[in-house]
């Protein structure tokens, strides 16, 4: 599986930002922490999208020890795939001839928000010489988590206020908006 450390941060607006250290383009936010690390495995599987369109090498995690996300099963085998196929130089026309599919599902393997079948993911290690194999692990418990996010010192949150101005003024927008809306 793949964890990937993130930073959570209180923005000026009440919102809790989340930052991947080890791929930048994965920014999100969320009203409540729940909501904030939910957001953060759909960034992040974006950003890994965006790295596997652009043909670009995908950053492996660093160490974690603190607030995480872990990419879905099905995405991690998707990047570990991508990461294969760039080792070896085989493109997806290759892989697509070694399989005999058409280009298209090939597509479909390599993209992050489809949901391919195990069979599929299988052969397709098959034909890059690798074999899938499948992990059960324990989880760590929610408070364990929650305890490691407590412990992480704050980063300076006026650093991030210039970073974000842009971000935090749009979400200023929405609320007021939102609220408008309600008054009506």
């Amino acid at each position: 599986m793949l964890r990937y450390p993130i930073r959570l941060t209180r923005d000026d607006n009440d919102t809790l930002l989340v930052e991947f250290p080890d791929i930048p383009e994965a920014v999100t936010f969320g009203e409540t922490k729940e909501d904030a690390l939910q957001r953060a495995e759909d960034a992040l599987a974006t950003a890994i999208e965006a790295y596997i369109k652009d043909k670009r090498e995908i950053p492996a995690p660093s160490k974690v020890d603190g607030p995480s996300v872990m990419l879905p099963a099905l995405v991690a085998a998707k990047v570990d795939l991508y990461r294969t196929m760039r080792k070896q130089r085989i493109g997806k026309a290759e892989l697509s001839r070694r399989l005999k599919w058409h280009a298209p599902q090939v597509d479909r393997l390599l993209d992050v928000h489809h949901g391919s079948q195990l069979q599929q993911m299988e052969a397709a290690f098959l034909a890059l010489g690798k074999r899938m194999t499948i992990t059960i692990a324990d989880e760590p418990t929610y408070a364990a988590m929650a305890a490691a996010v407590a412990e992480r010192p704050r980063p300076r949150v006026l650093k991030l206020r210039r970073r974000l101005a842009v971000g935090s003024q749009l979400v200023r927008r929405k609320r007021a908006v939102r609220k408008a809306a309600k008054k009506r």
